[in-house]
C-alpha cells in the first residue's frame, strides 16, 4: 500500500466510500497514531499504522486474513437465503473489503472457517491441488463399527466423483463419534461418505484446517480473530 492520502487509507480498509471516508475525517472522528487529523489530504505511509475510529483502534493490514468459529445455522454466502450469513458475524468494513469465506461450511456445521480479502489466498486455499488436510469431528446416526471405519479409510464411492473417495486417517472417538481427515474437500463431502457406507451424519464440526487448530485459537462460538504468519505458515 506504501504511501496514500488518509481518505484513501479509510477507504481501503473498509470504512465506506471516499465521500463518507472524507467526512469522518473532516468532523474529527479519524486519529492516526492516537493524533486526530481533520485534512484528508495527509498523506502517511500505511506500514505498521494505527487507526482510530469512533474511538476504536484499526491496524492498517494491506490484506486480513481471519478465522472464525461458524456457529450453526448461519450460510457461508454473501446472499444467504434461509438463514443470517456470515459476513454478519464480522464488523460491517470487511464487507465493503469484500471479504469472503474460503471454501464453505454447510449451515448446520459449526467449526473453523477462514476468511479473507486475499483473491489468490483464497483461490490456493480453495484448490484441490494443495491437499490441505481438514479435520471433522462427526456425530454418527448409527453406532460406529470397525467395518465403518474401514470403508472410510479404504474409500467409498461417491455417485457424482469418478473415482471413490477415501478419508487420510479415521479414529472412532465414541459410540456415535468419528474423527476424519479429508484433503478434497468436495461438496458435502464428510455427509455423503458417511451415508455411502450406510451410517448417516447427525451433526459436523471442522476442528483443524492444516496446522491451525480452532482450539489453540481459543475462540467462542460466533468469534474471530486476525491470523498473523505463523498461523497462515501452517496452512501451506
Amino acid at each position: 500500500m506504501s504511501k496514500l492520502s488518509l481518505d484513501r487509507i479509510l477507504q481501503s480498509q473498509g470504512f465506506g466510500t471516499r465521500k463518507y471516508c472524507r467526512s469522518l475525517i473532516e468532523e474529527g472522528d479519524v486519529a492516526v497514531d492516537g493524533t486526530v487529523h481533520s485534512s484528508y489530504k495527509t498523506v502517511f505511509d500505511t506500514s505498521n499504522l494505527t487507526l482510530t475510529v469512533f474511538d476504536e483502534e484499526w491496524l492498517v493490514r494491506e490484506r486480513v486474513y481471519i478465522a472464525l468459529y461458524k456457529p450453526a445455522n448461519f450460510e457461508c454466502s454473501r446472499k444467504p437465503s434461509h438463514h443470517p450469513g456470515v459476513l454478519t458475524l464480522l464488523p460491517e468494513q470487511f464487507t465493503w473489503r469484500d471479504v469472503q469465506p474460503v471454501g464453505r461450511l454447510d449451515h448446520d456445521t459449526t467449526g473453523l472457517l477462514l476468511m479473507s480479502d486475499d483473491g489468490p489466498f483464497i483461490h490456493a486455499q480453495s484448490s484441490p491441488k494443495r491437499h490441505v488436510p481438514k479435520v471433522y469431528q462427526a456425530t454418527t446416526a448409527e453406532p460406529v463399527t470397525d467395518a465403518l471405519i474401514e470403508q472410510l479409510l479404504a474409500g467409498v464411492q461417491l455417485h457424482d466423483e469418478p473415482a471413490p473417495l477415501k478419508a487420510i486417517s479415521c479414529v472412532q472417538r465414541g459410540e456415535y463419534q468419528i474423527e476424519i481427515v479429508l484433503e478434497q474437500g468436495k461438496y458435502h463431502q464428510v455427509k455423503r461418505m458417511l451415508a455411502a457406507a450406510g451410517n448417516h451424519c447427525g451433526g459436523l464440526h471442522r476442528s483443524a484446517i492444516g496446522g491451525v487448530v480452532l482450539e489453540s485459537l481459543r475462540l467462542s462460538e460466533g468469534e474471530w480473530c486476525f491470523l498473523g504468519n505463523q498461523s497462515l505458515a501452517l496452512l501451506a
